[in-house]
């Protein structure tokens, strides 16, 4: 299926490929003023580079906050089973990003943070529309 046959997913739409919630009390940057009539749920971005950053930032946040380490502890936070597949979500980003569910994990260090957000992306979205540049632009604006 090429892309214009493809159906575009809402965090795509949303530019906010993460799916992260809105929360008044979050100003992330490069977000758009909350529209309950565009979008009751999610945060809104200018640009996917932005809602990809807001991943890398929540990731990091989860580490230094609450001490989230492996990609089950943050993913169970992330993805709560409450209304995830979180079992399968988690073997999916280990697996994708190369390490164990358990493992320890920096989300600061670029490639990791990377790899993680890429996994999250093609979990949340079903399938990944951004090219390794946009997540290294996503990067470059931490």
């Amino acid at each position: 299926m090429n892309n214009q046959q493809r159906k575009i997913a809402r965090g795509e739409r949303n530019n906010n490929p993460g799916n992260i919630d809105y929360n008044p009390a979050n100003k992330w940057q490069g977000q758009l003023p909350h529209d309950p009539a565009i979008e009751k749920r999610f945060c809104r971005f200018v640009t996917a580079e932005y809602g990809i950053r807001a991943i890398y930032k929540l990731l990091q946040t989860y580490q230094r906050k609450y001490g989230l380490n492996s990609v089950a502890a943050i993913i169970n936070k992330y993805a709560p089973p409450v209304e995830n597949n979180t079992t399968g979500y988690i073997r999916r980003a280990a697996d994708d990003i190369g390490v164990g569910i358990n493992d320890h994990i920096n989300t600061t260090d670029k490639k990791t943070g990377i790899a993680l957000a890429t996994a999250i992306v093609s979990v949340e979205l079903g399938y990944q529309p951004y090219s390794d540049a946009t997540y290294e632009k996503a990067w470059g604006l931490l």
